[in-house]
């Protein structure tokens, strides 16, 4: 195999050092998990029989003998959502096909899939970021019952794939494979959608229109074919090996999608302590493949929700990671995909360019990801690097392509189509932040202009559209944080900042909230920790004060002198409307309990025990 990268190595070796208390304790409370075997075995009669109470004659006599496995299925399915529609299917082909291996197969629980499309600025969009652990918290629940042997995860979207990860980390002793349901097929370009969007936000195209458009692009089963968080997770899932390799990017309803949901199954299986290949999650995932899963989020444009979920996830795994981590595999990672936001192709282009196959061995053979690995596969890495396609009724899987069938969307690493990832870390007296450049001009990297405060996204827009800001600024969006109103997604900002800037104004965007996968054209410092609401300094900015964004040397920082801020008290803002209603006061716990975006915005504590 090709020598690791030394960035690779370095980073890998960091984090290794700083998890090592937390790693060894995770790993010690996973082996004594499965040190009696198949947990059935310790189970009473009577127990047993209530689980299997609604089995079939045939399953209930094999879940009591014991001798074949009993696979969970925990499912996001709703028929609400196009990404989890598919779903709904899955549990009875995962049933069959194990029945014909003398194993068995449960739903044991659901979990709930919103949708941040659905809610963007709108009330319950303050629950979003909040629904990720109510989602590991309920596939904890699922597996609680202590009568598996290993777990299929069915779901896709944003919140929903790394709540399901930290659930299953908990239950680590056990074989997880997760199986997804794929994108819809292609519909309106996105850049004729962007460009409805921002003539919609101009007042030059109607609701109407606007509605037309957007119903053209979002139109059928499947994920939203954008490269946003839902499509990010399951590159994340593929290099991470805890997918059958090429389950991503397959579109639902087909064949092949049939058939993978088929090897998922058997994979579950054949991967249990009650077979030879006994590959639980806490060996699949390790600090290599954390690091391996940064450099895929960096290598394709990825979503930057992933600076936080990509924390929590590790961390349910005892393995600490930071901004830092990520800023620095940046660096040494090149940009290979050309997806929108940061570009004009779609998921389904990019498959058919090559896709994540091409991805993957192309880093592989330049020691940009750790190749030996444990996957679900059974194999190393180097078996993703190969796509999924029917020889008849037979899946097989052909080698990734040897090149690029259009390097407008997919590039080999000798030709990026940037040299680094385009995730940078800002540091500075306003505390840290993230930015995503790869969708960023590059005379655009930095900015520097007095800040305008805005108390929420409805009023950037309604000043937009009374012709209040043309001009160069910085806007500033305090108490989006996690503790203030559960960091929601401020995605209304972009058609109205994307207008003055293709108007020749400089700006950018300051804010302790998320933008998400649509991270696009606009220098965007998110994320931003301290939050205000926790101390952090962008409370204390005022209208004028000149703010310095500078996403090439990874600096933020306020033009007001030390001892002035120090003078200043921070806003204190009402946000009693932002806690009520649409069930948010359900969440208050949260919000008082929840920890900063930089380590992973989580509301319980992984850690009591390695303390």
């Amino acid at each position: 195999m090709p020598k690791l990268n030394a960035v690779l190595e370095r980073v890998t070796d960091r984090i290794r050092e700083r998890s090592r208390k937390s790693r060894e304790a995770y790993l010690a409370q996973m082996r004594a998990a499965a040190s009696d075997g198949p947990h059935r075995a310790h189970v009473s009669c009577g127990n047993l029989a209530h689980a299997a109470a609604a089995c079939s004659y045939e399953d209930k006599r094999r879940i009591a003998k014991g001798k074949g496995p009993n696979i969970a299925i925990v499912t996001a399915y709703n028929d609400m959502l196009s990404a989890h529609q598919p779903l709904g299917a899955y549990p009875d082909i995962i049933k069959k096909t194990l029945s014909e291996l003398d194993a068995t197969a449960q739903v044991a629980g659901g979990v709930p899939a919103m949708c941040d499309g659905v809610t963007q600025g709108r009330p319950g969009m303050d629950l979003s970021l909040f629904s990720r652990d109510v989602i590991a918290l309920a596939t904890a629940v699922s597996l609680s019952h202590d009568v598996f042997d290993g777990a299929i995860m069915l779901g896709v979207c944003d919140k929903i794939v790394p709540g399901l990860f930290i659930g299953a980390a908990r239950f680590g002793h056990l074989p997880v494979v997760f199986l997804p349901a794929g994108p819809m097929g292609s519909g309106i370009a996105n850049e004729e959608k962007a460009r409805v969007r921002q003539l919609h936000a101009e007042g030059k195209a109607s609701r109407e229109e606007l509605f037309a458009a957007e119903s053209a692009s979002y139109h059928s089963p499947g994920t939203c074919t954008f490269y946003g968080t839902a499509n990010s997770n399951q590159m994340l899932m593929e290099v991470m090996g805890l997918h059958v390799p090429g389950s991503a990017f397959v579109n639902p309803q087909t064949p092949l999608r049939q058939a993978l949901v088929v090897e998922t199954a058997r994979r579950a299986a054949a991967t249990t302590a009650l077979a030879s290949d006994y590959t639980p999650f806490c060996d699949v995932i390790d600090e290599r493949a954390i690091v391996n899963a940064i450099v895929g989020l960096n290598a394709t444009g990825g979503s930057t929700n992933h600076t936080i979920h990509l924390i929590a996830m590790a961390r349910a795994a005892g393995i600490i990671v930071d901004w830092t981590d990520f800023s620095d595999l940046s660096a040494a990672t090149p940009l290979l995909a050309r997806i929108y936001p940061n570009g004009a192709a779609d998921v389904n282009q990019f498959h058919e360019a090559g896709g994540l196959a091409f991805v993957i061995r192309e880093l592989i053979e330049v020691g940009l990801l750790h190749e030996d690995v444990k996957t679900v596969a059974g194999k190393g890495l180097s078996h993703y690097a190969a796509t999924p396609a029917l020889d008849g009724d037979r899946l097989v899987w052909n080698p990734a392509r040897s090149a690029s069938s259009d390097e407008k969307i997919l590039t080999p690493v000798s030709r990026p189509a940037e040299p680094t990832g385009g995730l940078v870390t800002l540091g500075g007296n306003i505390g840290r932040a993230v930015i995503k450049v790869s969708a960023v001009k590059p005379e655009r990297r930095i900015i520097e202009a007095p800040a305008i405060i805005f108390k929420s996204q409805q009023e950037l827009v309604d000043r937009f559209k009374a012709g209040d800001l043309n001009r160069d600024f910085v806007a500033v969006v305090p108490f989006q944080g996690p503790k203030a109103n559960g960091m929601p997604e401020l995605h209304r900002l972009t058609p109205p900042l994307s207008v003055l800037q293709e108007k020749g104004y400089k700006v950018a965007l300051v804010t302790d909230g998320r933008m998400s996968g649509a991270s696009g054209k606009v220098p965007a410092a998110i994320h931003l920790t301290p939050e205000a609401l926790d101390g952090g300094v962008i409370a204390k900015i005022r209208d004028g004060d000149v703010i310095r964004l500078d996403a090439l040397s990874g600096t933020l920082e306020l033009k007001v002198d030390a001892a002035e801020l120090d003078r200043r008290a921070p806003t204190a803002p009402d946000l009693a409307d932002q806690r009520w209603g649409t069930g948010r006061e359900l969440f208050a716990a949260m919000r008082r309990g929840v920890g900063g975006a930089e380590v992973g915005a989580m509301t319980f504590s992984l850690e009591e025990r390695h303390e």
